[in-house]
């Protein structure tokens, strides 16, 4: 392969792995909003939970409140049903008497539902705050591991620069002119392979001619259409030995 050719391949997947540790970098921010939210779903889990555990709690007083009112009234009924002299009297507050016991009744039945529902709640704290430290955990361990790829992806396109320098010393200024030229314009990439008489990336057929002259990866050939520098990958061996 022209040496050239060969410092224009290498100088592109140089420059598209630069491209990709550097996009690698500028996604971190958003990575790290989405451990943020990931901690925040889980803290809001534990808060709704406690929430309804909380709820449950004054519903219980207030469940409290109430039964203790209605045993109060029952208590004084029969007080007074102690003290009653007639049949309609004694009757009224018979009636009145069974009117509170059967609010009691409602009421412990009630009170009986919160408290089953009491345990559910408590379990289900317990249930979010085990989820909370979980979630805690491995959001640490993805931001160790996002600190450790940061450092190796900065080193990584440290030495990529250092490859990249001693190859563009290397190129002829016309041709790493060219190469920059086509790179600005075609989103950083300005090599391409040609296969089956196409340009990999444009998919546009060249001239046979062109392409039998790409196949032999002895000089630099453009294509013709988004003028990416051409180059050609043969068939292992083992491959044509077979075909």
């Amino acid at each position: 392969m022209n040496a050239d050719l060969e410092r224009v391949i290498a100088l592109q997947r140089l420059d598209s792995a630069v491209d990709a540790a550097k996009k690698k970098l500028a996604d971190e921010p958003e990575r790290e909003k989405g451990l943020d939210a990931r901690l925040e779903a889980a803290r809001q889990q534990v808060a709704a939970a406690k929430a309804q555990l909380t709820q449950n709690q004054g519903a219980r007083r207030e469940i409290e409140k109430e039964l203790a009112l209605h045993q109060g009234r029952l208590s004084k009924f029969r007080e007074q049903a102690m003290a009653v002299k007639t049949n309609q009297e004694y009757h009224a507050i018979q009636h009145e008497i069974a009117h509170a016991q059967e609010e009691i009744k409602t009421l412990e039945d009630r009170m009986l539902e919160r408290m089953l529902e009491a345990d559910d709640l408590a379990a289900a704290v317990k249930t979010s705050e085990g989820a909370l430290t979980a979630e805690q955990k491995a959001v640490d361990a993805d931001r160790k591991a996002m600190k450790t790829e940061q450092v190796a992806l900065e080193a990584a396109i440290e030495q990529m620069a250092r490859e990249r320098a001693s190859i563009v010393a290397a190129l002829p200024s016309e041709l790493l002119a060219r190469f920059e030229l086509v790179a600005s314009r075609r989103n950083g990439v300005a090599v391409a392979e040609a296969k089956d008489g196409i340009c990999t990336i444009c998919h546009v057929r060249l001239r046979p001619q062109v392409f039998n002259t790409v196949r032999r990866n002895e000089e630099i050939v453009q294509c013709e259409s988004c003028q990416r520098v051409l180059y050609f990958v043969p068939a292992p061996a083992a491959t044509q030995a077979a075909t």
